[in-house]
């Protein structure tokens, strides 16, 4: 009998350590081998009979004559996207701090509904809500409109371009688009911020703040030297979260034609991917800032956060605000969800307008449904029809992927804790601080190379002739995944556009199934186990259905942000049949005609698709929906 047990737990470690293998193998093979490839193709060939010469021949497409760093064209993109990132993430902590302060620390009328609509910016990407904004900020666009009718300016002056930045000081350093960008990426991302700061003044301990008031300390100085210092950890967790991601999202500035901007540059020089290494170091160097500021948040604020957290035992009680105190909140909480939600506006009015109806006007002159329902319109028009199709294919795939292996790592790390569980946790992180647009980079350098093109290494042919016929081996050392190749003739994206969609999407699934291993025992699997039942029969009849909630929450929201992934769609799917939705948003956008509206169109049915996702992941997880978004 003792034998008997010990092979089982013997047999149960194999399977284990089996399936850490296999999970770090394929870890390594999608996340860290495109990320190194990118890398290596930023550097040239050492040159030079010093170390010196050496490195100065490595690192020449940085800091060379022509190098990125002194390159004036890519420098000043550099710098926009750290100035879109910056003030981006200022004016989300900005719009988040005070929200935060009141939603925890008062009681007022309306606070409930209120605090919910702050999710409502996060169900529509920038990318699509630029369009909106440029229907309400353009020269003939409803916000000039609006002055006309109030008697502010007159259509013979040419209307104020607020995109253009005709209105801007000749002094101001940036330009109307840039504000736009800047603008618009924070109206989406600042509800980040808000999830992370609440979430940390949750976990404050009141005493602290008595303490200060009976030391005689005012409200403001309470917040000062208190308050502040402890949420700090949180505001960080937030901002890192929305400072990667502006500092490298393409969609937003594409759709404001804002091209001096580096992950625009890198865009477009995949065109010269195979002969100009200089993209690869745009992507090197975004990169590395990326993963610095990420492991600075992590291990430099996430450590003081947890301490802090730690301490928290005593929950304080909200204060109620009534008469103009609790008005004036709700005023507050209105106008920003108002702001937020004019791009969903205007994307919605433009898909409702009839072809160039909506010119000079504050509304469309002419509604229509056809950009919807009509020959061309967003469920009937080949190519949107066709794109919707696929992102449904593509993110159902990767929803698939990200539970099962969100799952697996979940289960190692928390329940069965192997040794080195930590190398798992942390990959399955990663992407988090590894921007969308270097991992889609990374996986066209990956098709330019043996498995999809070319033959293989020698020293691997020469293991596959050891150990495989003669056949097998020829087959194998031929680019056996050419057909999946995303450039050339006939590309064929959809594998690794699946697998993009799941790298980029498992820490929300590992991070849900987490948070349910976390809150539920594990003597229930443990009894199954010592009743003879074997390791997949527990996980299937007793682990899965007590985390049953997590998964679809995490796998819900998977396949929601999937859909409308912006950075791999439109760097992978190079070819009509296989555009992702978000790709033909971009395509028919640029078309003449009604192409605009029913690009609005899509993003409504993007928009309505996020809203009922986003709403189900909410009702499953409560408010454990804000760990998602917090690095």
């Amino acid at each position: 009998m003792l034998l008997r047990m010990s092979a089982r737990r013997s047999l149960r470690l194999v399977y284990r350590y089996g399936l850490y293998a296999v999970i770090l193998g394929l870890l390594a093979v999608f996340l860290l081998w495109p990320i190194a490839l990118t890398v290596r193709g930023g550097f040239g060939p050492a040159e030079g009979n010093t170390i010196g010469e050496q490195a100065r021949s490595m690192l020449r497409y940085f800091i060379g004559e022509t190098g990125v760093i002194w390159d004036p064209v890519y420098r000043a993109g550099l710098v926009n996207s750290l100035a879109v990132a910056v003030c981006t993430t200022f004016l989300c902590i900005v719009m988040s701090l005070p929200l935060a302060l009141l939603a925890a620390k008062f009681d007022f009328r309306g606070k409930s509904l209120l605090s919910s609509l702050v999710l409502v910016p996060l169900i529509l990407p920038p990318f699509v809500g630029a369009i909106g904004l440029k229907a309400l900020l353009g020269r003939f666009g409803a916000v000039n409109a609006t002055l006309v009718e109030l008697g502010v300016i007159d259509w013979s002056s040419g209307g104020i371009d607020w995109l253009g930045g005709d209105w801007l000081p000749e002094a101001f350093p940036f330009s109307g688009r840039f504000l736009g960008v800047v603008v618009m990426e924070a109206l989406h991302l600042y509800p980040i911020v808000y999830l992370n700061v609440t979430a940390a003044l949750a976990n404050l301990d009141p005493a602290l703040d008595e303490a200060a008031v009976g030391l005689g300390a005012s409200r403001w100085r309470r917040f000062r030297r208190v308050t502040l210092p402890l949420i700090l950890p949180g505001i960080f967790a937030g901002s890192t979260i929305v400072f990667i991601w502006s500092f490298t999202e393409l969609g937003t500035p594409l759709m404001f034609d804002f091209h001096t901007i580096t992950p625009v540059q890198v865009f477009h020089g995949l065109q010269q991917i195979e002969t100009n290494p200089r993209p690869y170091a745009l992507v090197v160097v975004m990169l590395v800032s990326a993963v610095s500021l990420y492991l600075l948040g992590k291990f430099v604020f996430g450590g003081r956060a947890y301490e802090m957290q730690s301490k928290a035992s005593i929950a304080a009680k909200p204060r109620s605000l009534t008469g103009i105190a609790g008005i004036g909140a709700a005023t507050l909480f209105g106008l920003v969800t108002l702001l937020a939600i004019l791009p969903h506006i205007g994307v919605l009015f433009s898909s409702l307008s009839e072809t160039s109806q909506w010119y000079r006007t504050v509304l469309p002159q002419e509604m229509t449904l056809d950009h919807y329902v009509g020959d061309n319109g967003a469920l009937t028009h080949p190519l949107a029809a066709g794109s919707i199709t696929n992102s449904l294919m593509y993110a159902f795939g990767a929803m698939l992927l990200c539970i099962v292996f969100g799952l697996a790592i979940a289960y190692l790390t928390v329940r069965v804790r192997v040794r080195g569980g930590w190398a798992l946790d942390a990959l399955a992180m990663l992407p988090l601080a590894v921007p969308g647009l270097v991992m889609a980079f990374g996986y066209v350098a990956m098709t330019l190379r043996w498995p999809f093109d070319g033959a293989a290494p020698d020293w691997l042919m020469s293991v596959f002739d050891t150990c495989l016929p003669a056949a097998w081996a020829q087959s194998l050392g031929d680019a056996p995944l050419e057909a999946f190749k995303v450039t050339g003739q006939y590309p064929n994206p959809v594998l690794l556009l699946v697998i993009a969609y799941a790298v980029r999407r498992l820490p929300y699934v590992v991070r849900s199934a987490t948070a349910g291993l976390e809150q539920t025992s594990g003597q229930l699997e443990e009894a199954a186990l010592n009743l003879g039942a074997s390791q997949f029969t527990a996980m299937r009849r007793v682990v899965i259905p007590l985390i049953m909630a997590n998964l679809i929450a995490g796998g819900i929201l998977a396949f929601s942000f999937a859909v409308l992934e912006v950075s791999d769609s439109l760097i992978l799917a190079q070819k009509e049949e296989h555009f992702p939705i978000t790709k033909a948003i971009y395509i028919l956008y640029e078309r003449l005609g009604d192409g605009p509206y029913v690009a609005s169109a899509m993003g409504v049915w993007g928009m309505a698709l996020l809203t009922v996702t986003l709403v189900g992941a909410g009702m499953l997880m409560g408010k454990r929906l804000g760990a998602i978004f917090r690095a």
